[in-house]
């Protein structure tokens, strides 16, 4: 019996409002119409006109604002000669796709160089349901990055916090991020030349190292997520890979992971909705953690603090301007950004070296002579660390081509000039890293990994804002940068060889991930 499918106009109308409206709905699908050869096409007909009549009401409802809003600033911007050049594009999505089509992360993207050499470095577009300023340029970046909480404010989609939560320190604006940025930086401060961490460090590495032996080929990207994830839980929570809390944790993160790149559709089984589950679950564990730290200093009493190491929650514990729930968010920002961001940077240093024997050469032979220098067994120190210097231009220089973070998103909060240009008060504002780290002008031979041009070249200037600026500049990069160097210290020493694929780069949709997992090929011989 020849049969089609049409879903009812109910369920159909749910999933496409919260698309543009990621709101909760604790629903499943419910099962859809069958529509067999026994129906005749004028009942097809009334089924369908069913579902497209109130599909029209509901987005004339919600959309019509949004049109004359789009009308209202096309109007406006011909009027207004000192805002930047550029174009709205269509109606409600504006140029969004355009700006999400997938490329190279170390390219521009056909968007931005078409924008660029039409407009020049700033333009306006809309973007995310927003009219909104795109900075292109050196200077604009960084008067943006210096000026949050005056003239601009971390503006970030909706659906973003209904994922990460509204205490998060990467979507909190004010006090609270202030509050949480400063815990994070004693944090870090106390712990990144502490030799308990070094140690742990080094010892997840070989760990993960000793792994290879006898494999012919590994997937490098899997391989660095485990070896972040066993760092991070482990000086948050203070949990080993062999706690049954390590492997729950992770399963959730993983799927918590996904969720954040997904579409915004909170409907049961969607991967938006299944990460919001999943947060939930972390945020237990987390608590049920803390719950216990605390039962335990409660029964042990001036004695406990004598006990065992001293991780992240053991500090955070004692932090009396965070609330419970900031608590909670706090650790699971430090995993992810902990997780995340710092096995994507491990996996673009490997795959830039892969590409660059000298490179990887001149680094051996830095490691060999820190190596020198060491008892058989000794493990690495924070003075070692220190001594890595082309370790550093090595890490620089894969940030820089591989553009981790290819912008981020900012709100004016007033009406604001800049050189000839208005940004008007409400728009959305996206200072793009990658423009200006790519830019021939400000890097010569801008498109060749060269990790020796950091020999002369300042990594705390304009032209180089990896992890971001200003007051939200990345709090844990230190930590993240030790732990590379220490890997790789590791991995240049080993007694077999790797190689890369060459087809296997970098893309960004725009969050930036290898499509084949970074393949490696390993010669044991």
């Amino acid at each position: 019996m020849a049969s089609a499918w049409l879903w009812s106009s109910t369920t159909f109308l749910m999933i496409f409002i919260s698309i543009f409206f990621p709101i909760p709905l604790p629903i499943s699908l419910p099962p859809p119409i069958t529509v067999t050869a026994a129906w005749s096409w004028p009942q097809i007909a009334i089924s369908m006109a069913c579902l497209l009549v109130p599909l029209t009401i509901i987005t004339l409802i919600h959309f019509l604002p949004l049109l004359i809003l789009h009308h209202d600033h096309r109007h406006n911007n011909n009027n207004n000669k000192n805002l930047p050049k550029g174009s709205f594009g269509w109606p409600l999505l504006g140029e969004t796709l355009g700006f999400l089509n997938p490329h190279p992360s170390t390219s521009l993207g056909t968007f931005l160089q078409d924008h660029c050499s039409r407009y020049g470095k700033v333009f306006r577009s809309h973007l995310f349901l927003s009219p909104t300023v795109v900075s292109c340029d050196q200077e604009l970046n960084y008067f943006i990055l210096q000026n949050e909480g005056k003239l601009f404010e971390c503006s970030y989609p909706k659906p973003i916090h209904g994922i990460l939560g509204n205490v998060s320190m990467l979507v909190a604006v004010g006090d609270t991020h202030r509050r949480l940025r400063n815990v994070a930086l004693s944090l870090v401060n106390v712990t990144k030349s502490n030799p308990e961490f070094l140690h742990d460090v080094e010892m997840t590495a070989t760990m993960i190292l000793k792994s290879w032996s006898g494999k012919e080929q590994v997937l490098f990207c899997e391989e660095a997520r485990k070896y972040s994830f066993n760092v991070i839980v482990k000086q948050v929570l203070g949990l080993t890979p062999k706690d049954p809390e390590t492997t729950r944790i992770l399963e959730d993160f993983l799927t918590f992971m996904k969720g954040l790149i997904s579409l915004p559709l909170y409907v049961a089984g969607t991967p938006y909705a299944r990460a919001v589950q999943a947060r939930s679950r972390i945020a237990s564990s987390v608590k049920a953690i803390i719950e216990e730290r605390k039962r335990r200093r409660r029964m042990e009493g001036e004695g406990y603090f004598g006990k065992g190491k001293v991780d992240f929650l053991e500090i955070l514990l004692g932090v009396e301007t965070l609330s419970e729930d900031e608590k909670v968010s706090f650790v699971l920002d430090s995993l992810l950004g902990g997780y995340e961001t710092t096995s994507l940077l491990l996996a673009m240093v490997v795959h830039f070296l892969g590409q660059s024997p000298l490179a990887l050469s001149h680094l051996k032979l830095e490691h060999e002579n820190i190596r020198s220098w060491k008892k058989e067994e000794e493990c690495l120190s924070w003075e070692d660390y220190k001594k890595m210097e082309f370790t550093h231009h090595v890490i620089n220089e894969a940030m820089r081509c591989g553009n981790i973070v290819k912008f981020v998103h900012r709100k004016a909060l007033k009406d604001v000039k800049f050189r000839d240009y208005l940004i008007p008060s409400g728009w959305k504002v996206l200072p793009v890293f990658t423009a200006v780290h790519l830019d021939p002008s400000l890097h010569p031979n801008a498109l060749k990994f060269d990790p020796w041009r950091w020999e002369s070249e300042d990594q705390t200037s304009k032209k180089f804002t990896p992890f971001g600026g200003g007051l939200r500049c990345c709090p844990g990069s230190e930590l993240a940068k030790v732990e590379i160097a220490f890997f790789l210290h590791h991995l240049v020493l080993q007694n077999f060889r790797w190689r890369t694929e060459d087809s296997d780069g970098p893309l960004a949709f725009p969050y930036v991930e290898f499509e084949k997992g970074l393949l490696l090929n390993l010669d044991h011989s």
